[in-house]
């Protein structure tokens, strides 16, 4: 019988578990080696998730004592709306989970947090090649049909 995956908040003692998850995420949209995030981007990524000023979230799915996924939230105002909106920035899971509803289960657990702010939506972004997980998204949320522009600085 397999081991219940349990989603959680993210714990300080999570942190070397954490790491490795939050690399291979990078690293899939090409933030690895030389254009590697920052060492202070990430060291700054974890200590949001424990304060309470911040509007940085983390839960991660755990089995059996070990770290299969994680997933990071934050929660933000909108001009059309009261409650705050609740954007899912970032979401993976170990390659030999996948398949196994561990993503799903991530994203459930930020809908919960989110309907426990009084949030009236959750929205998140995807790279327009990532066909696998775009199978799972286009059955636990809807596509809003908006296009993303961006500049960087």
């Amino acid at each position: 019988m397999p081991s219940p995956i349990v989603i959680r908040p993210i714990t300080r003692q999570d942190f070397e578990q954490w790491l490795p998850l939050w690399d291979g995420y990078n690293a899939f949209y090409g933030r690895s080696g030389e254009t590697a995030l920052a060492c202070e981007i990430t060291a700054m990524t974890w200590s949001r998730f424990f304060d309470a000023y911040e509007p940085v979230h983390a839960l991660v799915a755990e089995s059996e004592g070990q770290l299969l996924g994680l997933v990071h939230y934050l929660f933000h105002r909108s001009t059309t709306a009261i409650a705050p909106n609740c954007y899912l920035q970032d979401l993976f899971t170990t390659e030999a989970s996948r398949g196994k509803g561990i993503g799903r289960a991530l994203i459930e657990g930020v809908y919960d947090r989110a309907q426990a702010a009084g949030s009236g939506r959750v929205y998140w972004l995807t790279h327009e090649t990532n066909h696998t997980a775009m199978k799972l998204y286009d059955k636990v949320g809807e596509r809003s049909g908006f296009i993303v522009y961006r500049k960087m600085f």
